[in-house]
């Protein structure tokens, strides 16, 4: 994939820029979505099995992905690449400005309220353990769960405390 020019900026978006790829990163990174059926699945998007076939060959001849090979009967697997890892801190500010300049639901906005409240650290943190899970980097020691679990945790709590405000609401319509 030879740029159209030589600018920084003109090359990562050449690669990252299109709609799908940068949430194709999303689905991988946060979702743990490594299977193409997982990527299709579970992209609350909708992205459709051609362009999610078309991003991921992109994403691996761009060195963002690699994609393990699929003996019979078996699924490839895609990793990030320490390239793919490095988008995170990209796709961490897209969020922010996303909270900041967009409306959205509070339950797929919260993931993205506690990187920003936890911090560079966090995100650092979060760089690490994707390194554990895509590259089999030695683990490196926690106190406590891992930002993965951590994101997780407070996904599931807004929804229970949304599901419990609805359930509220609801019995307080009744006659």
């Amino acid at each position: 994939m030879e740029p159209r020019s030589g600018c920084p900026i003109n090359a990562a978006v050449e690669v990252l820029g299109d709609r799908w790829s940068m949430l194709v990163l999303r689905d991988v990174i946060f979702g743990d979505r490594r299977y193409f059926r997982a990527l299709l699945t579970g992209s609350i998007e909708g992205i459709a099995s051609n362009i999610l076939a078309d991003r991921l060959v992109r994403l691996v001849e761009a060195g963002i992905l690699t994609r393990g090979t699929a003996f019979r009967g078996q699924r490839a697997r895609y990793s990030l690449t320490e390239a793919g890892i490095q988008t995170l801190p990209i796709i961490y500010a897209l969020g922010n400005w996303g909270l900041d300049w967009r409306q959205g639901s509070d339950e797929l906005r919260i993931r993205q309220q506690l990187m920003r409240d936890e911090g560079p650290a966090f995100i650092e943190e979060l760089m690490d353990e994707l390194r554990e899970r895509h590259l089999d980097a030695p683990p490196k020691p926690r106190h406590g769960p891992g930002p993965l679990e951590r994101l997780d945790a407070a996904y599931a709590a807004n929804a229970a405390e949304q599901e419990r405000l609805g359930r509220e609401g609801a019995a307080g319509r009744q006659p």
